[in-house]
């Protein structure tokens, strides 16, 4: 929320519009009521995640459900409706619900060019505030400086701009040039925070075990009544891993076990870059391979490619022209991409299967070679 109004006061800021975008922003007491809008659609963004996050959404959420939609479900729902109402400016709920979770999740409703930028604010591939604040939260916490960059520079630089030069552009969120370092230095901190801590593969591994302990114990759905919903907590799901590492009768009590003793399941196999020009699907064959040597129990893969960087953005040189951030950053445009592909197995046969697999992994990259020639 502070850097959502913090980012808000200086896109605002007269002596920062740009005269090809003045007429979008709006004045006087309808900006008092936007900025209070963005505040709050800020603070409720991540109102809506499970306990424990991204653990487990997929799989324990009914289909067409995802964190976003509930998140638009509590603000909109009677209990968030009093309290907008009688605030001192009432405000629409429907309205913070848009900027708190943006276009993309709310594709059936109409967005207006001054609610797609200050949605963009929050929810934005290059400039959200939401990836701001976990990146360095999440590096503070877990005690690494990957996720660090210049964020007041960042902010202090952001303008709203047309999209290029041309006529009529959309007005998007950017950067003036003198900026451009401090966004490359936040798409690097996202590159080595995914690369290094959200995809390392021992807590990769701990969210699998995580995650079927979760299905386990909640019969593969967690609730959507709201109530329901807020009442089951990160508190909950610990006692209750608890109790099920001590009970060998409980659903979930082998992942909860792992959890607690730190048996967690090692890497049997990891993307190698040579491996993958034979071919992309190698993990997938390792994976398929052991599990018809050893049995399934043993072996879980996990698979992630990142499909954007979030590079494109106007940037406004000194002279005032537009130009694209991939035609002034080659550190944007040379931007690498999170590729991983882990075949993880259970710590009690990881030596028979690491001989296995030194022994039979060109023979097995081989024959899906076959297979799809």
């Amino acid at each position: 929320m502070e850097l959502a109004e913090r980012a808000f006061r200086i896109i605002t800021a007269e002596e920062n519009l740009d005269s090809r975008v003045r007429e979008v922003v709006p004045a006087g007491d309808d900006l008092v009521y936007w900025r209070r809008v963005l505040r709050m659609a800020a603070l409720c963004h991540d109102i809506g995640h499970l306990p424990f996050s991204h653990s487990a959404e997929k799989e324990l959420l009914p289909e067409g459900k995802t964190h976003e939609s509930l998140t638009v479900d509590i603000i909109k729902s009677e209990e968030m409706e009093e309290i907008w109402g009688s605030l001192t400016i009432p405000l629409r709920s429907e309205q913070i619900a848009k900027l708190a979770v943006g276009q993309k999740e709310l594709k059936d409703q109409p967005f207006n060019q001054w609610e797609r930028i200050l949605s963009e604010i929050i929810v934005g591939d290059s400039f959200g505030v939401d990836r701001m604040d976990y990146l360095l939260r999440d590096s503070l916490h877990a005690g690494v400086v990957y996720g660090k960059f210049d964020q007041y520079r960042l902010i202090d630089t952001l303008r709203i701009l047309p999209e290029t030069d041309e006529a009529g552009e959309e007005s998007v969120l950017g950067v003036e040039s003198g900026g451009l370092e401090s966004a490359e230095g936040l798409l690097l901190a996202r590159y080595f925070m995914y690369s290094q801590v959200y995809y390392h593969p021992v807590r990769r591994a701990y969210d699998l075990h995580l995650q079927d302990f979760l299905i386990a114990w909640l019969g593969g759905q967690v609730p959507t009544d709201l109530n329901a919903f807020l009442a089951l907590t990160d508190n909950e799901v610990l006692v209750e891993l608890s109790k099920a590492a001590n009970d060998p009768s409980h659903p979930g009590h082998e992942p909860a076990r792992r959890i607690a003793s730190r048996e967690h399941f090692r890497v049997l196999y990891e993307r190698n870059p040579n491996d993958a020009d034979k071919n992309p699907d190698a993990g997938t064959a390792v994976f398929k391979a052991a599990c018809d040597k050893f049995g399934n129990d043993d072996f879980r893969h996990e698979r992630y490619t990142q499909k954007s960087s979030g590079t494109v953005f106007p940037v406004k040189e000194r002279d005032g022209r537009i130009v694209s951030s991939l035609a002034v950053s080659e550190v944007l445009k040379n931007l690498p991409l999170v590729n991983i592909d882990y075949v993880f197995v259970s710590p009690e046969i990881r030596g028979e299967a690491g001989k296995w697999l030194e022994e039979q992994r060109e023979q097995i990259i081989a024959q899906l070679e076959e297979d799809e020639q």
